[in-house]
């Protein structure tokens, strides 16, 4: 019987550990998924270990990204950054390839950032962030990997999203027309910024809070590099600069406690890599390129990310969101 075309399974986990006990050397390992989207993202633990397994789609993430990620990492770890590095298997291999019912996926190994979620990191947590992020930033300002990633530019962060979402925008044409002239003046800012003096190198683009755990003894630990790319490295703290936006705009601290905690982060990322006044001043620009990039995300994965909250309600609402940072935070 010939398998009906078939656009996103979901992998077994009973499956999953038995390959993954095999190919890796575990013994009586627990598996399950812990995620279903744009990857899957599956729990592997035994009595006292924890790994994640993610697994890719083809058509969200190509096999040389993969490698990219999975390079960038392994820089990283040898650079002694604290991150959540891909593990090998016995054949030291770091990509596991499945015949799945729509094609191959691949899947990759990680180890388990210790520790938990922090939503308003201690005073010792901010400088802990800003100073462990200028050390990834010291390995990979300059770099350049074997396999190519996404390069944060205009082109991806705005004129691409604004084409992909604008049918989604069919019923707000005045919120759509605000994004593709808020889009104009930050480029435009921009412009007038020294860019060609802002640290360049790959970042990891989405390190808002969610995305690393502390340890009991106060260590940090990065994960989740899925957005990883080229770009300004001023884009990192961009993205925990908009993670007190949003933590003001929802009413968790005041605009005062928010400006205090962003310094402290700041000024240990400069206990440890120098970073300039014009790039923290772009920031707020930057943090508009980004709440576009991610609309854009949403509309290229609508159908497997399974995005129900993308109504015309939360359209207004994220253009509503996009307004308020342009005009209170940004100075064109």
């Amino acid at each position: 019987m010939n398998i009906f075309p078939t656009q996103y399974s979901t992998l077994s986990a009973p499956a999953l550990k038995d390959h993954l006990e095999k190919q890796y050397g575990f013994k009586h390992m627990r598996c399950r998924l812990l995620v279903r989207n744009v990857s899957d993202t599956y729990l592997l633990e035994g009595s006292d270990t924890k790994y994640i397994f993610k697994i890719y789609r083809d058509n969200y993430r190509k096999l040389d990204e993969i490698r990219a990620e999975v390079e960038l990492l392994e820089v990283l770890k040898a650079g002694g950054a604290r991150v959540a590095y891909a593990i090998a298997d016995l054949q030291g291999r770091h990509i596991q390839s499945f015949q799945a019912a729509e094609g191959v996926r691949n899947g990759v190994l990680f180890y388990f950032a210790p520790g938990n979620v922090v939503m308003d990191p201690s005073d010792r947590q901010l400088t802990l962030i800003g100073r462990e992020m200028a050390v990834m930033h010291n390995i990979t300002a300059g770099l350049q990997l074997k396999h190519d990633r996404i390069t944060y530019d205009f082109y991806t962060t705005l004129q691409r999203p604004l084409a992909v979402i604008r049918e989604r925008f069919r019923e707000l044409p005045d919120e759509y027309e605000f994004l593709q002239q808020v889009a104009e003046k930050v480029k435009k800012k921009l412009a007038t910024f020294p860019t060609g003096s802002f640290s360049y190198g790959y970042c990891h683009y989405d390190l808002l809070v969610q995305n690393y755990h502390f340890d009991g003894q106060d260590g940090i630990t990065f994960f989740d590099f899925d957005w990883c790319g080229k770009g300004w490295l001023a884009n990192d703290l961009m993205t925990l600069y908009i993670h007190f936006f949003f933590h003001t705009h929802f009413g968790k601290v005041t605009q005062a406690e928010a400006d205090r905690a962003f310094g402290i982060a700041v000024a240990g990322y400069r206990q440890v890599r120098p970073i300039l006044d014009e790039e923290i001043e772009a920031l707020p620009f930057l943090g508009v390129t980004f709440l576009i990039f991610a609309l854009g995300f949403f509309e290229d994965n609508y159908d497997d990310f399974s995005i129900t909250f993308l109504t015309p309600r939360y359209l207004r609402d994220r253009t509503a969101l996009i307004k308020k940072l342009a005009e209170q935070y940004c100075k064109f």
